[in-house]
């Protein structure tokens, strides 16, 4: 089961309902952000202004699950581990499907899981991965750009590592320009206005060993921060960590 489509069907099947680091190595993974038509204009505005966190993979005609571009044959309401719906910005059920409207756009937003085994493969450490446990991301202070009715707060993933391996991070992510680049921010987590890396926001806390400092990469479940900020009437996303498989290797653009 190391292939995107086998880890799909596992997931559809409900075999699998983790956070999805780590599966169908060298492929990419991507946030899922699904709103009515009438906000999905403001919203690809609000991509269009803030690539780092969310880079744009694919976005989807009206109605549509299938996401032709990244994953033909994939279907949006059944193959990720688990989803939130918001409602009015209010989270208000987690399921392990959804239902689909007529209306409803779906975007494909770039994951910084993506580069993890570009990291690994350089011997950087991914703690997340090492402790078996979803990858810790904070609500910052660092406000998006608005764009139409969407605003609202920056959210972060954070890796930690020493100094010099988070230069050579930076690096290796830089090229990663779909899955959020290099590195957002390295070290003090109170510049970002995070008071306590124990308390993640989602996710779960990961050990930060002697020497080591914060690393922290823009994140693609900012759009969950700004439902909660801009109170769009519905938006469907991925819960973190849980993320969409795509066809896509994990150097590719889908526009080349």
């Amino acid at each position: 089961m190391s292939g995107p489509a086998e880890v799909r069907a596992a997931i559809r099947a409900g075999e699998l309902d983790g956070p999805t680091a780590a599966l169908a190595p060298g492929f990419s993974q991507a946030n899922l952000v699904v709103l009515p038509e009438a906000d999905a204009f403001d919203f690809l505005r609000f991509c269009v202004a803030n690539p780092r966190p969310c880079p744009i993979l694919e976005v989807l005609e009206p109605g549509s699950v299938e996401p032709v571009v990244t994953a033909p044959g994939a279907d949006l309401r059944t193959d990720l581990p688990r989803y939130r719906v918001y409602e009015h910005g209010e989270l208000v059920d987690e399921p392990a499907q959804v239902a689909w409207r007529d209306d409803l756009v779906a975007f494909l937003i770039g994951c910084s899981f993506t580069f993890e085994r570009a990291l690994l493969a350089a011997g950087l450490p991914v703690r997340h991965l090492q402790q078996d446990v979803n990858v810790p991301m904070y609500r910052t202070t660092l406000a998006c750009r608005p764009a139409g009715r969407f605003s609202g707060p920056m959210v972060v993933s954070m890796r930690p590592m020493t100094r010099t391996q988070a230069v050579h991070a930076a690096r290796i992510t830089a090229r990663f320009t779909s899955a959020h680049g290099a590195p957002l921010h390295v070290g003090d987590p109170s510049a970002l206005g995070i008071a306590a890396l124990d308390a993640p926001d989602y996710g779960d806390p990961v050990e930060i060993h002697p020497g080591e400092v914060p690393v922290f990469w823009a994140c693609g479940v900012t759009p969950q921060a700004v439902a909660a900020a801009s109170r769009p009437e519905l938006m469907i996303t991925h819960a973190p960590g849980h993320m969409f498989v795509t066809d896509l290797d994990e150097g590719d653009r889908p526009n080349g």
